[in-house]
């Protein structure tokens, strides 16, 4: 364990360090990082934490081990659930993927082995994600006589298209991190032996933004994502304003006319 990372039962975090990323992975690799409950109170305990920490301007997700980011759900706790336990476990999980998505950061999905399941929806509730060649990313749960609870009905068909997306999801066969790619599912596709690497420097850039200007894109493309255009468009020319208003933009703005490099303090 380095210096400064917190390893908790099932989850470890490395906070950020000079690059501004902190790194988030699921360590069960006997189970290949399948999700329990106690696995994903750790994650919003996490995240809670990443989401108020203004020195993590971007997060990588992870899975520990070489076969799997997330292999799903814990099924054995899925076969003991009655209708209620399971219509709260769908929220909890869906609660999981929305703290994600909303952490007004980039969060990078480093998938660097099966994400499937659950690991398949908490991949699509990240920014951005980074998958390694021999990846396998899907929504099985039809096989199970079940169907996606943590918001795979609906974020899959929102990142490939209805049509795609119920062919996933019907089938309930994984898809290769090329045909992922090829569908847009994933951003970028590497060498396994690469894809933290690609996920670092990533991150790191992205990091290096104005972090102001950062959290109100990912605010309005989020929240833009449930309006009509008309409404995302006027939503956007306020947040728009907000921004006009940040020190970063004055910097970024001279830092251009003056012909060197922007100086971003995030504020």
């Amino acid at each position: 364990m380095s210096a400064g990372e917190n390893l908790m039962d099932n989850v470890t975090l490395a906070p950020a360090g000079a690059d501004h990323v902190a790194r988030v992975t699921v360590s069960r690799p006997k189970v290949l990082n399948a999700l329990n409950a106690a696995t994903i109170t750790e994650l919003f305990d996490v995240f809670g934490r990443l989401r108020a920490d203004a020195t993590a301007r971007a997060i990588i997700l992870t899975g520990a081990g070489e076969r799997a980011f997330v292999a799903g759900a814990d099924i054995a706790e899925l076969a003991r659930l009655q209708p209620a336990e399971a219509r709260e476990v769908a929220r909890r999980g869906q609660a999981l993927c929305d703290l994600i998505a909303g952490a007004g950061k980039p969060v990078i999905a480093a998938i660097n082995g099966f994400a499937l399941g659950g690991g398949c929806e908490l991949a699509m509730a990240c920014t951005l994600r980074v998958a390694a060649e021999t990846a396998r990313i899907g929504q099985p749960e039809i096989n199970l006589g079940l169907i996606p609870g943590y918001g795979g009905t609906q974020r899959l068909p929102r990142l490939v298209g209805p049509g795609a997306a119920l062919e996933m999801l019907l089938a309930g066969d994984p898809v290769t991190a090329a045909e992922a790619h090829r569908l847009g599912l994933v951003n970028r596709v590497v060498p396994a032996e690469r894809l933290m690497a690609e996920a670092g420097a990533l991150a790191a850039a992205l990091a290096a933004k104005p972090a102001v200007a950062v959290r109100y894109l990912l605010d309005a493309v989020r929240s833009g994502m449930q309006m009509s255009l008309a409404d995302g468009c006027d939503y956007e020319a306020s947040v728009f304003g907000l921004v006009a208003a940040t020190d970063d933009m004055r910097e970024g703005t001279r830092a251009f006319l003056e012909k060197r490099r922007a100086e971003f303090k995030g504020q």
